[in-house]
């Protein structure tokens, strides 16, 4: 795990403190780069969230899908969590915080805003630093791939309509055509991209130039996330600077969902006695997000000054410290799934 990620929510922390000085100092300029849209969609935002997906959408080797059938309850257990659960409870937490516990301390508006981005986070299960997380649990590799490839087939046809249903429900329009062109924009275009770099550069299947460019276009991946959150601060500078408290209200539910659903998936692959290199990933899985998509998808609906596009933001501040907690939890309660190996 390098430096940009182990630190990730140290950079993210320093680039919203950025967004938020230069916000005020030039609010010229990001009024300008506000500007700059195309069919709702942001073009410097979306050249910084391309930058940020495509290479996670390289690591993804849809050839492992034949694999499928060698450990399939692992499987069977991150999509239950991923598409079953997870993006309802996330919808319930939001509106139970929002609605009624903060109702006082939040417009009704701006509420459904902030429950609106925490449903395009529980939506969107996680893509690419899933490999990290399975690497520092001792995970299968390969396994994981079958995960990460089948979610993303099924994201493809399942993100638009359950966001649509959850938003629908929480009482927020939703433009079904601006829906689906954000799956298009940053699911299916950056993977058919990935899938046609990754056949070209692994041509001959030794994976030395593949992971030659991954290793080369890494840190660009996480500067693109890095400058979204610059320029999303930039634009929110004055909203939070008169209610900074704000990013404290949308942080407190977001670790509860995740510890959560951890739990509820972690205790439920021991019940399935599930070998530990497969449970660990399939759970990290189930729980984190692909903010990334989140947040491109929260800008498109709902605009960069937007509730929803703050809550996904502040979606990649807890993410990480919350994740290497539960690495940590999992690497410690090994012993738990010992004898599972066979299964």
């Amino acid at each position: 795990m390098g430096i940009f990620e182990r630190y990730l929510s140290v950079w993210v922390g320093l680039c919203i403190i950025a967004g938020l000085i230069l916000g005020n100092l030039v609010p010229g300029l990001f009024q300008a780069l506000a500007a700059m849209e195309i069919a709702h969609v942001n073009i410097p935002v979306a050249i910084f969230i391309w930058v940020m997906i495509y290479p996670m959408m390289v690591q993804v080797d849809f050839s492992s899908i034949r694999d499928i059938g060698k450990k399939p309850k692992g499987l069977v257990l991150t999509l239950v969590i991923n598409w079953l659960i997870k993006p309802f409870t996330m919808a319930a937490l939001g509106w139970l915080f929002f609605k009624v516990i903060f109702a006082d301390l939040v417009d009704p508006q701006t509420a459904s805003e902030y429950i609106a981005g925490m449903i395009l986070l529980g939506v969107a299960p996680c893509t690419a630093m899933v490999f990290v997380w399975s690497q520092l649990t001792k995970g299968d590799a390969n396994y994981t791939l079958v995960q990460v490839s089948v979610n993303d087939i099924i994201m493809i046809f399942a993100f638009a309509p359950i966001a649509a249903f959850l938003l629908g429900v929480s009482d927020v329009t939703v433009p079904w055509d601006t829906l689906l062109l954000s799956v298009i924009l940053y699911v299916l275009l950056p993977l058919v991209a990935g899938i046609l770099t990754r056949r070209k550069l692994d041509s001959a299947d030794d994976h030395e130039r593949l992971n030659g460019f991954l290793d080369t276009i890494k840190p660009v991946s996480i500067m693109g996330l890095l400058l979204t959150v610059v320029l999303l601060f930039g634009f929110q500078a004055e909203t939070i600077m008169d209610n900074p408290v704000a990013i404290v209200l949308i942080a407190i539910p977001l670790p509860l969902q995740t510890y959560g659903i951890f739990a509820l998936a972690y205790g439920a692959a021991k019940a399935m006695k599930l070998p530990h290199n497969v449970a660990a990933p399939a759970c990290m899985i189930g729980t984190s997000n692909f903010f990334e998509l989140a947040v491109a998808v929260a800008i498109s609906l709902f605009g960069l000054q937007s509730g929803a596009a703050l809550a996904t933001v502040v979606g990649v501040l807890v993410e990480v410290p919350v994740m290497l907690s539960l690495v940590y939890f999992a690497n410690r309660t090994r012993h738990w799934f010992d004898g599972n190996d066979a299964a």
